[in-house]
């Protein structure tokens, strides 16, 4: 059986062009604020960011005839637009295909812990729904000739709920959401830096009353920076997760997220000790992860040295060339490194082999041209020495090719067609490769709505922190999607966005503005430069898959004392163009102090391992074991159950961040509905009610 697909389909799927922006639409409102002319772009509601999650907000807040303007640092140059991996998942509701059972579903997304129960059930629930507005819009998602989707298993998936459209998918998603802004005319400005949150009133009356951003289109004698103001009574974030916080990460270039913006605006967050890392090419070339078909081919994974000489490294970790090969193939569908899958010869071994060898300074390369070599006295790799699992999927697949390149062009043409498109050949040189950091789990902490602690402010995708330790692959688009509706609707809801603002926020903004410009200084001390790298360096080095306490303590000092001396000594910057980069960066140290603060409390109260770190200790109970023994510099503690209930929560107050524990909100699942009488909860709007979080 051979899967023969013209080259046209191919390049629809990989090259997705996407539309032009419309001109921006002008303000003739200035003011005088820090003896700066600055621009005035009122709005009912901003949402921050044009990703996925971000155009689904508006797209349904501008069909609900709210008044909305999207705001991008780089429109259509964000992770959803420009991430992917060999068949990037989209997660929906399906069981086994057997239909829909949304509690099943919800109880396998919360199953790694410390997820809201409730949220899980929303993601659930709203499934269906989401998938099928995406297709009306234009989705090309696969179906068979009676019209199931078609669908497969991906990591922490038991059932296979995940769907696909190619490497390409979370981009087409971008695309036709997209499109459907321009249809409905909604405002994005581009090339617009979010870089200070207002609010006004105290305590619990405080509230959103607009952003202040640099624009490169304000930039002017009078306005070196393009500082502009948009007030707004309603505020989304939506500009997705911290890429820039490691060197080792799989992000685009310019991923920011707004952890930084919300906690200086009191916005809480919650669960950033849980992020994603796994195996992908580095950010330097073309930064992709290596999940699904990528592994599933059974490539040769070799390593080189300083001197050129190759090392046949995995051999060292696993007892036979089967349980090897089997390991790597399912790499495919447990591609986030979990510390105890390195116990027991599982998969996560191949995670802490690669992350030792790049350590070592060696580079790890991907050969598609070569089956795995044997480990040493044993049988050499054969598609008939494979375990059961590995053997029955490649059977079903069709993949008896002899080579892993034929394989994977057998499986997945697209993933070859998408490296050939940034002039990487798969098919005609091996493919360097190491673990780096994906996603961040945790972020900002959002009730049911995707409300903030600050009234006013939402946040959806991976700027909300709805996930848990894991959570299956793809269900973060699914997640912004349906956050990305649910924030709509309550924003709706409570009509504060359905007229533009006309309230006089000189002061507080012009106050603002000032603090700002007092922190910027020419050629600084504290350069973007030396910041990133100071930043960067300490995130990967100390707080990435492995980790312990002592050397996290000490990682948290550091941070804190860059915190102290931006705040004593500004951050520099070259041109006024560099301006908002610098600020950023700024926003970056403050977000890794929180990360670093939370895992710190985490370790520090006997927090173990679990989906994104391994927290090494000598007293630990697990050790990962190779063929040569055991690695105990790794030996690792385990997770304590009561840590899977509840939540890290960080804040900042005045100079501290305050942190705090708080159990997960919990959902019945014997609760019914029944019409006649939770109808009228629907017309009259009571559905929207409530406290915006619960401890």
């Amino acid at each position: 059986m051979s899967i023969d697909v013209p080259q046209h389909i191919l390049d629809e799927l990989t090259d997705v062009d996407m539309p032009r922006l419309p001109a921006e639409p002008a303000t003739t409102e200035r003011l005088d604020l820090a003896g700066l002319q600055v621009p005035v772009y009122r709005s009912g509601c901003v949402i921050v960011g044009s990703g996925a999650a971000g155009l689904r907000a508006a797209v349904e807040l501008k069909r609900r005839g709210d008044d909305v303007v999207v705001i991008s640092q780089s429109a259509w140059g964000g992770t959803s637009a420009c991430s992917g991996s060999d068949k990037q998942t989209l997660h929906t509701a399906n069981t086994a295909d057997q239909g829909d059972n949304f509690k099943a579903m919800a109880r396998a997304i919360r199953d790694g812990g410390a997820m809201d129960e409730d949220t899980a059930y929303v993601e659930a629930v709203g499934s269906p729904r989401m998938m099928a507005s995406l297709q009306y819009l234009g989705l090309p998602l696969p179906q068979e000739r009676l019209g199931g989707t078609l669908r497969y298993q991906t990591d922490h998936d038991d059932v296979g709920r995940a769907t696909s459209c190619g490497p390409r998918t979370s981009r087409l998603m971008v695309k036709v959401l997209a499109e459907e802004a321009l249809r409905l005319a909604l405002p994005i400005y581009n090339q617009t830096t979010a870089v200070s949150i207002l609010t006004e009133g105290r305590r619990a009356d405080r509230r959103i009353i607009g952003v202040i951003a640099m624009r490169a289109a304000d930039r002017s004698e009078s306005n070196p920076f393009g500082i502009a103001l948009f007030p707004c009574s309603a505020l989304v974030l939506a500009a997705g997760g911290p890429g820039e916080l490691y060197r080792d990460s799989v992000y685009p270039n310019g991923c920011f997220g707004s952890l930084g913006l919300a906690l200086e605006a009191g916005i809480e967050l919650v669960n950033l000790t849980e992020s994603q890392f796994g195996i992908g090419t580095r950010r330097e070339g073309f930064p992709w992860n290596l999940s699904g078909t990528y592994v599933q081919s059974i490539p040769h994974v070799y390593s080189v040295d300083a001197d050129g000489k190759e090392h046949h490294f995995l051999g060292a970790y696993y007892r036979t060339t089967q349980e090897l090969a089997s390991n790597l193939f399912r790499k495919g569908y447990q591609w986030p490194f979990h510390a105890t899958r390195m116990l027991d010869f599982k998969s996560s071994l191949i995670d802490l082999a690669i992350y030792l060898e790049s350590a070592s300074g060696r580079r790890v390369y991907l050969d598609f041209n070569r089956n795995p070599l044997a480990v040493p006295g044993d049988l050499p790799f054969s598609l008939e020495r494979l375990d059961d699992d590995v053997k029955t999927y490649l059977g079903n697949a069709g993949a008896s090719q002899a080579l892993p390149i034929e394989r994977l062009r057998h499986m997945n043409p697209l993933s070859i067609e998408l490296y050939r498109r940034y002039k990487v050949d798969i098919a005609a040189e091996p493919l360097e490769f190491a673990v780096n950091n994906q996603h961040m789990n945790g972020g900002i902490r959002v009730d049911v709505w995707g409300r903030t602690n600050l009234p006013g402010c939402y946040a959806v995708g991976e700027a909300a922190g709805t996930h848990g330790v894991t959570r299956p692959g793809g269900a973060a688009l699914n997640a912004g999607q349906v956050f990305g509706t649910r924030a709509a609707e309550h924003i709706a809801a409570s009509g504060r966005a359905k007229l533009r603002p006309s309230g006089y926020i000189r002061t507080t903004a012009g106050d603002r503005i000032q603090a700002l410009l007092e922190l910027l200084k020419p050629g600084g001390e504290n350069s973007v430069k030396s910041v990133r790298a100071e930043i960067q360096a300490r995130m990967s080095d100390k707080a990435g898959l492995i980790c312990d306490a002592q050397t996290v303590s000490e990682a948290l000092a550091e941070a804190r004392q860059l915190v102290a001396n931006i705040k004593a000594n500004g951050i520099g910057y070259g041109r006024p163009a560099e301006a908002a980069r610098a600020l950023q960066w700024r926003h970056m140290a403050l977000a890794s102090e929180a990360v670093l603060a939370a895992l710190d409390v985490y370790i520090s109260s006997g927090g173990g391992s679990r989906g994104a770190r391994a927290i090494c200790d000598p007293d630990g109970e697990d050790v990962p074991v190779t063929r040569d023994g055991t690695l105990e510099a790794f030996r690792f503690r385990r997770e304590k159950a009561e840590h899977k209930s509840e939540q890290i929560v960080v804040r900042s107050e005045g100079e501290a961040l305050i942190l705090r524990t708080c159990p997960i909100r919990t959902f019945d699942e014997s609760t019914k509905s029944f019409f006649e009488r939770d109808w009228p909860d629907w017309l009259t709007g009571r559905i929207y009610d409530g406290a915006g979080q619960s401890d």
